[in-house]
């Protein structure tokens, strides 16, 4: 069950409270606004994905197609990154620091991170055909800034939806600022952490 409503907040934002079907707030999923028709701009964004602590950081993203995301590796160990998804197949072999040159991602879809190193850490990139997206938080709240005034479709996505192929999806007309609520029907999370402690930031 999901409700819109108005807020005061600047127009042109879009607030976005993702829950589960418990109705307890959803970290990590993004949410992006597509336009109901013509297309979207194209604005090359630059992200970045740190390994730290011998896990990702964040654990989930989003960048427009033709963005481009930087790997910093932030440990004392190297690290060997790579993809095997479909939208973004790449390797960068065991390295330190920050690499040369970011990778650019250019084709819609999701691109599942990994380290041949330490088998434990996974990461996830939504690369999405729009601008205007975000990543709920610990509250579960996902802002969307700058929508011109307009139809769209409002898509969100977690990496533990059980229905991965029907995103949830709601269309609205936004005038001014509004909010807007989710609720997603998600999979236990099994993530491997690396110690009994889970503070909600990620694997440890």
């Amino acid at each position: 069950m999901y409700f819109l409503f108005a807020s005061t907040m600047c127009a042109g934002d879009l607030a976005v409270m993702v829950r589960d079907q418990n109705g307890k707030p959803v970290r990590d999923a993004v949410v992006c606004a597509l336009p109901a028709t013509g297309q979207a701009p194209q604005r090359k964004g630059r992200a970045e994905v740190e390994q730290r602590n011998k896990q990702f950081i964040p654990y989930v993203s989003a960048v427009q197609a033709g963005g481009l995301v930087q790997f910093p590796n932030k440990d004392d160990v190297k690290h060997h990154i790579y993809s095997f998804s479909p939208a973004k197949k790449f390797e960068l072999p065991l390295y330190s620091g920050t690499p040369p040159a970011p990778i650019a991602f250019d084709q819609p879809g999701l691109v599942t991170l990994g380290c041949n190193i330490h088998d434990w850490m996974i990461a996830y990139i939504l690369v999405v055909p729009t601008p205007w997206f975000g990543v709920s938080g610990s509250g579960g709240e996902a802002q969307i800034r700058g929508l011109p005034p307009g139809a769209y479709d409002i898509e969100a996505w977690q990496p533990r939806l059980k229905n991965q192929s029907a995103r949830s999806r709601q269309r609205i007309t936004l005038k001014g600022s509004s909010q807007l609520n989710f609720e997603l029907d998600l999979k236990p999370d099994f993530r491997a952490r690396r110690s009994p402690t889970d503070s909600g930031e990620g694997y440890r």
